[in-house]
């Protein structure tokens, strides 16, 4: 299970005050802490600096490589942030996200396909956000199909279904867990992965309702996940979850975790 860690991200209020104020310290640590607490790739997102992503995204990355080796996962829509920051870059990344949209796939791809790096596809369009699972499926296979053209591994694609707010679209995890079963039986060769902070957006316990869905999203095949690792709770569902579906062998991810703290 591959985890991108989710905490160096600029719509978190203490990160956004500890970028603007170029606080090393408090972005090493929180890149130390998710390293250690078993993540496989470090998230770093300066979407709210407007006019100055790029600069300000280029400061994290040069901080968060003084203290991981982890590999990055570069996180922004805008292709010119993307392509500013990858010569930065000290491992190849991933690169959070692609969608359908025309002007951004166009953009974004040789990006991917040029640093050999792996890449987030949403299942959306400029036409839909698809909501339905045929939709996310449907956009799924045509991500598939422009990744293929354009000569990268569908092994290096992950594929989002997206999931909407429980709260406003009660349909939409049972979507979200149909749409991933079907990807991965359709298209064997690509994975699927999932943010979990939107699904519980509006409800209380949110965190509850965040293990209750991951945990039912590896029993359907997601193989990746955006999360905080330094959410044991969480982090010990995951690992409980791959154990249960016969996805560690002999259990010795799971005793590993134990034996190293990160369960609950």
């Amino acid at each position: 299970m591959l985890v991108v860690a989710e905490r160096i991200n600029s719509s978190r209020k203490s990160v956004a005050q500890a970028m603007g104020v170029q606080d090393k310290g408090f972005i090493q640590n929180e890149a130390t802490i998710q390293a250690e607490s078993g993540a496989d790739y470090i998230d770093v997102n300066a979407g709210s600096f407007i006019g100055e992503e790029a600069e300000v995204l280029k400061w994290v990355v040069d901080a968060v490589q003084e203290t991981t080796e982890l590999p990055l996962c570069i996180d922004s829509p805008d292709p010119e942030v993307i392509k500013a920051v990858l010569p930065f870059l000290n491992r190849s990344p991933m690169i959070n996200s692609i969608t359908m949209e025309a002007v951004r796939l166009e953009r974004m791809l040789p990006l991917v396909a040029e640093k050999g790096a792996k890449v987030i596809g949403l299942c959306q369009s400029d036409e839909t956000m698809a909501e339905t699972v045929d939709d996310k499926v449907r956009l799924a296979g045509r991500l598939v199909e422009e990744v293929s053209k354009i000569g990268i591994s569908l092994d290096d694609l992950y594929i989002d279904p997206l999931a909407y707010p429980l709260s406003s679209n009660p349909s939409s995890g049972l979507a979200v867990l149909e749409a991933i079963d079907r990807i991965m039986k359709e298209f064997p060769d690509v994975h699927t992965i999932c943010g979990l902070t939107n699904v519980s957006y509006g409800l209380p316990s949110r965190k509850l309702i965040n293990r209750t869905f991951l945990v039912a999203a590896i029993t359907r095949g997601l193989d990746a996940v955006i999360m905080d690792p330094t959410d044991k709770e969480l982090f010990g569902a995951l690992k409980a979850a791959f154990t249960v579906v016969s996805k560690d062998e002999y259990c010795m991810e799971y005793i590993a975790a134990f034996r190293d703290g990160r369960l609950p």
